[in-house]
């Protein structure tokens, strides 16, 4: 299978993840923290792409205060609170189970229902063209096909390809599409970050700052994907190196053994639960966990390799076994 991402920055982003994976588990304060921190900063960042005025200190004022701003128009004050609730709901959606198109849907109603009920939610019916772009998005006859052919595209790959590179091609992939008559990129950037939490990743920022660049790599992707693969692999870096420097000016420095809190790391986690259920295969453990498929099988292969299980029987239906140690 041909690979878009670069082999260094995959690397790069792999390693940070397990560096954040290993400062685990957090205190249940700190995670609050951590999901209103990017409640805000994605919400400010992906409207700000699409000219939003708020700035983030309003962007945070409007959705924790539920507060308008002065001389500010009040779509931009309903696209922060949109945004803000489809955030929450893209944290429903972190279960390993099949991405329905109905949770797109839902997605973009929950960020438009303020902006327009009646177009919230619902597909396009009109053509649409894109300022700046020589390509041509889905016609309106053809968008419900395409939609369908995207989700089982994203449910078939989700756990083939690398995460960062599979995130970055279900954004370009959505957007291509353009399936509603507004919020796309909204849309699509929220996919983006679904893919990223339901593989142990962080949320990835795109600064307004860097917009030209955006647009452009997602652009060129129509002809090479790589390039737009590597911006997002750049920013899913970059927010990673700034996570973790937050943890660790924060004070929360845990290591692998122990986490913050001192509590039960995952694989004790997933070596009790094998104990307690002799023969569990690895997709009962993931959702028993409420962990993603790849993080428990790379955790399962750890344990596998310090000999402290077994996996027996065929591998449709075999499970795994804790090993005995001799004494």
């Amino acid at each position: 299978m041909k690979h878009y991402i670069s082999p260094q920055l995959l690397q790069t982003a792999e390693d940070l993840r397990d560096r954040i994976i290993a400062m685990r588990p957090f205190p249940e304060e700190t995670l609050k923290s951590l999901r209103e921190y990017y409640r805000i900063g994605l919400t400010y960042s992906s409207n700000a792409l699409e000219g939003n005025s708020l700035t983030e200190s309003e962007t945070k004022v409007v959705i924790e205060d539920g507060l308008t701003i002065e001389g500010k128009p009040l779509r931009d004050v309903y696209e922060a609170v949109g945004h803000a609730h489809a955030y929450d709901y893209i944290h429903t959606l972190m279960i390993n189970k099949p991405l329905q198109e109905s949770d797109i849907l839902e997605l973009h109603r929950l960020f438009y229902e303020k902006i327009d009920s009646e177009k919230a939610g619902h597909y396009r019916n009109v053509p649409v063209f894109i300022s700046g772009s020589k390509y041509a998005v889905s016609p309106p006859q053809r968008i419900e096909d395409d939609m369908k052919k995207f989700v089982r595209w994203f449910n078939h790959n989700e756990h083939k390809l690398p995460t960062p590179e599979f995130a970055a091609l279900a954004h370009q992939k959505f957007v291509f599409i353009h399936p509603f008559i507004d919020g796309n990129g909204r849309v699509a950037r929220l996919i983006l970050n679904l893919a990223l939490i339901r593989s142990e990743y962080t949320i990835a920022i795109i600064p307004a700052m860097l917009r030209h660049e955006y647009v452009q790599t997602l652009e060129m992707s129509h002809k090479t994907p790589g390039v737009f693969v590597d911006f997002i692999a750049n920013r899913i870096v970059a927010t990673q190196m700034d996570l973790l420097r937050l943890l660790n000016d924060g004070g929360v420095n845990g290591g692998i053994s122990g986490g913050v809190s001192g509590g039960v790391n995952l694989e004790e986690k997933i070596l009790n639960l094998i104990a307690k259920k002799p023969g569990i295969n690895a997709p009962a453990i993931s959702e028993m966990l409420q962990k993603s498929l790849r993080t428990v099988q790379r955790n399962l292969k750890s344990l596998s390799d310090a000999s402290k299980i077994e996996f027996r029987g065929a591998p449709k239906n075999g499970g795994y076994y804790v090993l005995k140690v001799e004494s």
